[in-house]
């Protein structure tokens, strides 16, 4: 391995401390970026997570012995810090959620204006998460990105204006298939940036359309709806974020978080005045 080029874990056994390996990877990763750490025959125990760079030219490459086992935790318990990376996890992952959904729920309701019907009631907004939820699974089980309800997807039916699933299905195998085809590859990157900017233009604009169509019947003279309005414009086309440790929360998520804060407060605000006008009337 030394003669190869390879880094050997086991040269880091300093920082090793009763077996567990957990920062001398750290440190090996940290010092040999774009290299390969190979791990000898033995048992490696890992306690709590470790950070792997994003950076392309910062990671590394791992190779394994036959006999080499390396052993996570022997429980819950015996995590180091597995709370405070539960937290982690859900700081990082509940408001991806929240803008899935929103996402969702606004795709649907921009198809169900094109084609004339409530999809939110048939089949209903369960069985569209459902199926949005069945479909990141399969989609991470062959190693692709989660699935949702793309603006994308909407903005091509909305220019089409045909909806019909048989065609967007015959479509979405037509494109696996033609991707594994190098002429029409060859043929799709000599369209000029200029003609697929101007594609961009429409589609994106499209969908931009869309979104503001939502809002259309909301009553706007209504100063709470005006206010929760201008909150969630403002924080995502002015792309407000926020960063909490190592976990960075993105405009759209910070709208949707603070466009359901400002609108439950509103709400509970203007219920407490009806009920007090409500007691005034009924003294008088």
């Amino acid at each position: 391995p030394i003669a190869l080029g390879y880094v050997v874990i086991t040269s880091y056994a300093e920082y090793a401390q009763g077996g567990d390996y957990t920062d001398a990877i750290a440190k090996a990763i940290e010092e040999n970026p774009g290299r390969t750490i190979y791990f000898p025959d033995g048992d490696y125990i890992i306690r709590k997570p470790i950070d792997i760079p994003a950076d392309p030219a910062k990671s590394v490459s791992l190779r394994l012995s036959n006999n080499t086992f390396i052993k996570a935790f022997d429980g819950f318990g015996d995590l180091e810090g597995f709370g405070a990376y539960l937290a982690t996890l859900a700081v990082a992952y509940v408001p991806v959620a929240f803008v899935v959904f929103a996402e969702h729920l606004a795709d649907h309701k921009n198809i169900s204006s094109i084609i004339g019907d409530d999809l939110l009631e048939d089949p209903g907004l369960h069985r569209t998460l459902l199926g949005d939820g069945i479909g990141s699974m399969v989609g991470a089980f062959f190693g692709g990105c989660p699935n949702t309800t793309y603006g994308e997807s909407v903005g091509c039916v909305a220019i089409t204006r045909n909806a019909s699933v048989v065609t967007i299905t015959v479509t979405a195998f037509m494109c696996m298939i033609l991707s594994f085809i190098s002429p029409v590859m060859v043929i799709l990157q000599t369209i000029p940036s200029c003609v697929m900017g101007g594609v961009c233009r429409t589609l994106y604009g499209f969908i931009a359309v869309s979104g503001l169509k939502m809002i259309q019947k909301v009553d706007l003279e209504d100063n709470a709806n005006l206010f929760t309005v201008s909150v969630i414009l403002i924080a995502g086309i002015g792309g407000m974020s926020m960063a909490i440790g190592k976990v960075t929360i993105t405009s759209i998520a910070c709208a949707l978080i603070l466009g359901i804060i400002v609108n439950v407060l509103l709400n509970k605000f203007k219920k407490t005045n009806k009920a007090d006008e409500n007691s005034k009337g009924d003294e008088q």
